[in-house]
Parts: C-alpha cells; structure tokens; sequence
C-alpha cells in the first residue's frame, strides 16, 4: 500500500510494533524514498495504514528522531532529515546491506576508515598501553597463528584489534571500533578470501605487537600500516572495478 505521503507501507506483525514502524521509516528514508525536508504523513494515518495504535507510532517517531533521521515538532509535521548531517555511526550496519545488496560506496568509506584509524589507534596504545595489553595482544596473535578457518581467523584479527583499541583509551575510537566491527562481522565469509593475506601475516602483528608493548608510537604506527595497507588496496581496487562495470 502506497500513502498519500509516497511511502511504500504494509501492516506491521505487532509482536515487533513499534521496531517494525522503525525498520520501515528507515528504509524509505534511506533509500531516499522520502527526501529531506518531506513531511511524513500525520501520526493518525500513519497508524491508520501500518494497523497500530497512535502510541506506538509515537514511540517509533521518537526513535527516529533520536537517530537523527527525521525532525518531531510540537504541532507540526514531522520532516525527514538529512541523515548524511544528523545521523550517527550507528546507522552504518543500516548503510552497508539494503534490500540484501551490498551497497559499495559505503564498503570504500569503511575500508578508508579502517586504513586512516588503525595506525592512529596504534600509535596511541604505544603511547597509553597499560601491563595486562602485552598478554593480551600475544594471546590473540597466537589464537590467529593456530587457526585455519579463514572467518574465524579474521573474527581474531579482530579481537586483536578490539586490545589495541583498549590500549588506545579513546571513547571516540572505541564506539567508532564498535560500529564498524557490527558492520563488518556479518560480511565476515564474503571478505575471507581477499582478507586472507593480511589474516595470514602473523609476522606483521608480532611487529605491531612488539611495537605496541615496546612503547614505540612511530614503529606502532608504521607496523599497523604495513600490516593494512595491503588488504585495503587490494579491496579498494575490486570495489573500484566492480563499480566500473
């Protein structure tokens, strides 16, 4: 059913009202289905169509509006926002996979975070890093040393990164780490066969490991790129080719 406020809408399952309300919004407002600065129909159509009570598209819309998606004013209409200005990190994992496709300029924006922020956060533990990361750094290098399923080793190249994210002791880039390890982890399969190389590299994360516990901010920040840098390339020049078909 198409609304007079050109959303696609369909009956809500009310075991998840109001996620499903929130889900559908989303997906209009990210396809770009309604623009920024559109009206979103009146809380009573609304609940008219989707077949929920008013309350729980209000509960949705304040959800929404905590996203940074759209904008609820006291007796007016609800507009959507610019998400690309408002929104959050945590729209990411929404970004990545719409409508089962992967969408690859957001797989080149996180490839690029990955390959600025690793050496920086690096380079920062060697700087911060507190007794208990050399241990932990080892532990997760000789997990990823002895594993031969290909997810699973990315899944402890991972947990290598999430210590060296601790020894960083920044907010910022841990809730960015957080989000990006959330987006990334469900492509895990996809990415195994070209995240091979840099998951096989057990010498390039005893460097960094060694870099890290040594102290050494510079050589951290070098073995994290050397480490990086060439997965990264090789990912962004698939993606490029893909795009250019």
């Amino acid at each position: 059913m198409r609304d007079a406020g050109g959303m696609a809408l369909r009956p809500v399952n009310r075991r998840s009202v109001p996620e499903d309300v929130f889900d559908q919004i989303v997906a209009d407002v990210l396809s770009g289905e309604m623009a920024p600065g559109e009206a979103l129909p009146s809380e009573r159509r609304l609940a008219e169509v989707l077949g929920v009570s008013r309350p729980a598209i209000r509960e949705a819309l304040k959800r929404l509006a905590a996203a940074g998606l759209v904008e609820v004013r006291q007796g007016d209409a609800t507009t959507v926002r610019d998400f690309r200005r408002t929104a959050g990190l945590d729209l990411l994992p929404r970004l990545l996979v719409r409508e089962g496709e992967l969408d690859l300029a957001v797989v080149r924006s996180i490839l690029e975070t990955r390959l600025h922020n690793g050496p920086k956060v690096a380079e920062l533990a060697a700087q911060r890093q507190g007794p208990e990361l050399a241990g932990a750094l080892t532990t997760a290098v000789d997990a990823l040393e002895s594993e031969s399923d290909p997810v699973a080793a990315q899944r402890h190249a991972l947990d290598f990164w999430d210590h060296v994210v601790d020894g960083a002791d920044s907010i910022a880039f841990r809730l960015m780490f957080n989000t990006l390890r959330a987006t990334y982890e469900p492509v895990l399969p996809a990415l195994a066969t070209m995240m091979a190389t840099e998951v096989d590299n057990v010498h390039a994360y005893r460097a960094l490991t060694d870099a890290v516990v040594a102290g050494d901010p510079a050589a951290a920040r070098d073995a994290a790129h050397r480490l990086l840098e060439p997965a990264t390339t090789a990912l962004l020049d698939a993606l490029h080719a893909l795009e250019e078909r």
